[in-house]
C-alpha cells in the first residue's frame, strides 16, 4: 500500500509538471502570437506613411492652401444657399459672426487689392493715381447738374469745337467749398508728408567714413543719454 501511494504521488506530480509545462508553452505561444500581430500592424501602418508621404511629396508646393481654399470656397456657397433658403441676408449675417479687428483687416486688403499702391514710379504714375483718387472721391449731385443743364442751355452744356464756353458755368456755393476743402487738404497733407533727409549739412562731423558715421549714430542712440553731459563738458572745456 506503501507503494502504491508513493507511486501514485510521483505520477501526480509528474502529471502536474507536464500541466505547467503546458501552459508555459501555451503561454509563450501566445505571446509570441501576439508579438507577431503588433509587428505586421506595425508594418503596415509603416508601409502606409511611406505611400502617403511619397504621394504629398509629388503633388504642388501650395496644393494644401489651394484645397484649403477650396474648401473655404465650397462652405461659403453653402452658407449663401441655406441663407437664400431662409430668406435672410448673408453679408449680414457673415458680418455679424466677424470680428472688428478682423473685418477691418479685411476690408483694407480688398481696398489696397483694388488699388494698390505700386511706390513711385515717375510723376505721371504719380498724378494719374491722384486724379484717380480724387475722382472716386467725388459725390455729384444730379439735381444741380440738370438745373445747370436747363439754366445754361444745351449749346452752352454740350459745347462743340465752335461753341465759345467762357463764362457758361455758374459753380454752386456748395461746389467752392468742396474744392476749398479738397484743396486745404491737400496742402495739409503735402506740409505733413516730406522727403527723409539722408545728409543733415548743419549737424557737426565727427566721422571719418560712412561706416563710422553709422557706429557713431548707433553709440548715441544707446548712450548718448549718458554721455551728453560729458561731451557738453569738453565742448565747453570744463571737463575734468
Amino acid at each position: 500500500s506503501t507503494v502504491m501511494a508513493e507511486s501514485s504521488a510521483a505520477a501526480a506530480e509528474s502529471s502536474s509538471a507536464a500541466m505547467s509545462l503546458e501552459e508555459k508553452k501555451k503561454k509563450f505561444n501566445d505571446r509570441f502570437r501576439a508579438l507577431h500581430q503588433k509587428r505586421q500592424e506595425a508594418r503596415k501602418m509603416n508601409h502606409e506613411q511611406v505611400v502617403e508621404e511619397d504621394r504629398k511629396s509629388k503633388l504642388p508646393a501650395n496644393y494644401e492652401s489651394k484645397k484649403a481654399r477650396q474648401e473655404w470656397e465650397l462652405e461659403e456657397i453653402e452658407a449663401k444657399k441655406k441663407a437664400e433658403e431662409a430668406g435672410e441676408d448673408y453679408n449680414r449675417l457673415k458680418a455679424l459672426n466677424t470680428q472688428a479687428d478682423i473685418a477691418d483687416k479685411v476690408e483694407a486688403a480688398r481696398k489696397r487689392k483694388k488699388n494698390p499702391d505700386q511706390g513711385f514710379a515717375d510723376y505721371e504714375q504719380m498724378s494719374l493715381r491722384q486724379h484717380q483718387r480724387l475722382t472716386n472721391a467725388m459725390k455729384p449731385d444730379m439735381g444741380t447738374y440738370k438745373k445747370m443743364r436747363e439754366f445754361v442751355g444745351s449749346e452752352q452744356f454740350y459745347p462743340s469745337a465752335d461753341t465759345l464756353i467762357q463764362g457758361g458755368h455758374y459753380p454752386t456755393s456748395s461746389a467752392l467749398d468742396r474744392m476749398s476743402d479738397a484743396a486745404n487738404g491737400m496742402a495739409k497733407s503735402r506740409e505733413q508728408y516730406h522727403r527723409r533727409r539722408m545728409f543733415d549739412p548743419d549737424a557737426p562731423i565727427d566721422y571719418i567714413n560712412e561706416k563710422n558715421r553709422k557706429f557713431n549714430q548707433k553709440l548715441d542712440k544707446y548712450y548718448g543719454k549718458y554721455t551728453e553731459d560729458l561731451r557738453d563738458d569738453i565742448e565747453r572745456g570744463t571737463a575734468i
